[in-house]
């Protein structure tokens, strides 16, 4: 028999046991790529499912549920959001109130002078503090102030709907109240409250059931009774003082989102009215399509946000359910001024053509100094926007307020509401390719042009002040100083409207500057009308000597005494 020689006998196990090596490796590459591969096919379809599926309802929350600690059960990220606006901490306390606009802005006090604002105006804190801030000013604990503060303040739709179906003689339950938002009651409601005392409509709202029965203890601390400062300071409170028993809270998730669906919705009652009216009228309104749209229509049914805008239009009308301009006082109910458009001029023409119900013209307050009656106003952010390049560009409040932000698979409206200049990266960047200190140096330039503007209608109005009360020291009557009265409100509202606004001017930068050169028009029209009421007649300037015309290079000569005859060219 044929033998194998040693080396071959050697040679083909080698041989086998290396094609079984690579064999093996195959198999094992070949089942890890597998896995990989399911691994990310399941996590695409997980994201896929979390993406469908964005929530888990933990709890059920309805349209009772004015607590917003039950909705962060299902939405935690949308609750600590919401929570942050209080910054690191809730700070409560007379030291942590923020600056006094009074003293970084001393002209402001004349501004206001005979109305609340010229005693305590700070600066704006975060939604954690709405309630909380007008609770201790001292606008509220040292003079009577409107139910309709409220409005804005607090999460009011229980309120507003149960006292709405009480006055309707229909019977009020909470089964009732949970299961549907009834925004005909909520704004029968909202008109009965609008003008009663602020401190009797408080009162209501902390006896309103807020859908956490047994459960005190609100997301942030209430306001101390009777504030901090002012008649109740280190005194004990009077005896028919509102003692507050139950909970209330600032604006909450039931404010802006339907407990359903969490869809973004409008429930304010001043802005149902006013957004229905801005429809009716003619301004213009081309960064608002739905309104558009709607005035091509039939116009049986009016104006519905919360049926007929796109989900883009109700990201800014959320905002400007409170961030505008309106009447709040006890005179009549809150009023938005939007019949004529949403720009200063047409607010202005609106409160000129108003009458309070008892007939008489419509003004906020009479000035403490000069005694015109004049207009205040709030704070319209939502309006100057209108008039803006974003606005026209379709770019929504919470685009940049509430910038989208990634949570796993999740894309969530950042709840932390606040300047995008806190994050310009996901607020800005987004739309503007340009580096972030160009976009923090362009904001900067508009917002410290917009200050020098209004410091300078400012010392205009301080020195119309002066003129007036000059022109009335010398005797000028009531009667002759009427037309200075009309000048200085022109004058105040559109600087009251500027810088009463919370941007800056960056909302509309040429808006603002156009309304403070109003501003500033206005109060040097007044105070010269004003300076010759109080200074004697003017003497005649016609015998002067004057410059005749002689050609377009000056010669160094004097004035001639004697003014030579002009004469025409042949």
């Amino acid at each position: 028999m044929k033998q194998t020689p040693t080396g071959a006998r050697r040679h083909r196990p080698s041989h086998q046991r290396g094609r079984a090596l690579i064999i093996g490796a195959v198999f094992v590459f070949a089942l890890l790529a597998t896995l990989v591969v399911t691994s990310v096919l399941i996590t695409m379809f997980s994201h896929k499912q979390d993406a469908r599926q964005p929530f888990v309802r933990v709890v059920e929350v309805d349209e009772i549920t004015t607590d917003p600690e039950p909705w962060g059960k299902n939405w935690p990220h949308q609750f600590d959001g919401w929570k942050s606006t209080s910054g690191a901490e809730f700070y409560g306390g007379s030291s942590a109130m923020p600056q006094s606009k009074l003293e970084a802005q001393p002209w402001l006090k004349r501004l206001y002078a005979g109305y609340a604002f010229s005693i305590d105006y700070r600066e704006a804190r975060g939604h954690a503090y709405m309630l909380y801030d007008q609770g201790v000013t001292e606008r509220v604990t040292q003079k009577p102030q409107a139910g309709a503060c409220l409005h804005c303040h607090g999460s009011v739709n229980v309120l507003y709907r149960r006292v709405g179906l009480e006055a309707q003689g229909e019977e009020v339950t909470q089964e009732r109240l949970a299961a549907e938002l009834d925004m005909p009651a909520m704004i029968r409601g909202f008109q009965e409250l609008s003008q009663q005392p602020y401190q009797e409509v408080l009162a209501l709202l902390y006896a309103t059931p807020d859908g956490t029965p047994g459960e005190n203890e609100p997301v942030f601390p209430t306001p101390p009774p009777g504030g901090f400062t002012g008649e109740y300071a280190g005194e004990a409170l009077p005896e028919d003082h509102a003692r507050m028993l139950g909970e209330a809270h600032p604006v909450s998730c039931v404010d802006c989102h339907d407990p359903k669906s969490m869809a973004v919705r409008v429930t304010r009652p001043g802005f149902m009215l006013g957004i229905a009216a801005l429809a009716e009228g003619d301004g213009a309104v081309p960064h608002l399509p739905s309104i558009e749209q709607w005035r091509q229509g039939d116009r049986r049914e009016p104006y519905d946000p919360n049926e007929l805008a796109s989900r883009q239009e109700m990201r800014s009308f959320v905002c400007g359910q409170c961030h505008v301009e309106y009447y709040c006082a006890t005179k009549d109910t809150l009023t938005f001024p939007w019949a004529h458009g949403l720009g200063a001029d047409d607010a202005e023409r609106v409160w000129e053509e108003k009458a309070f119900p008892d007939g008489s013209a419509f003004y906020d307050y009479a000035h403490g100094e000069t005694g015109a009656k004049v207009f205040k106003v709030q704070h319209p952010e939502f309006e100057l926007w209108s008039q803006g390049i974003h606005a026209r560009s379709g770019v929504a409040c919470a685009d940049c307020h509430m910038p989208y932000e990634r949570k796993g698979a999740m894309k969530v409206s950042n709840h932390n509401v606040r300047s995008p200049m806190n994050a310009v990266n996901s607020a800005c960047q987004t739309c503007h390719n340009v580096p972030e200190d160009e976009i923090k140096a362009r904001v900067e330039a508009i917002q410290n042009r917009t200050v020098v503007l209004t410091e300078r209608a400012g010392a205009a109005m301080t020195e119309m002040l002066d003129a007036i009360l000059e022109a009335k020291a010398g005797g000028a009557s009531e009667a002759e100083l009427e037309d200075v009265f009309e000048l200085q409100r022109k004058a105040m509202w559109r600087l009251d409207y500027i810088s009463s606004e919370n941007s800056k001017g960056f909302h509309a930068d040429q808006e603002s500057a156009r309304i403070l050169a109003e501003s500033i028009d206005y109060s040097r029209q007044a105070q010269s009308a004003a300076l010759r009421l109080r200074a004697p007649e003017a003497p005649s300037t016609e015998d002067l000597p004057t410059e005749p015309v002689k050609g377009v290079t000056p010669t160094g000569e004097s004035p001639a005494a004697t003014p030579e005859p002009v004469t025409s060219p042949e």
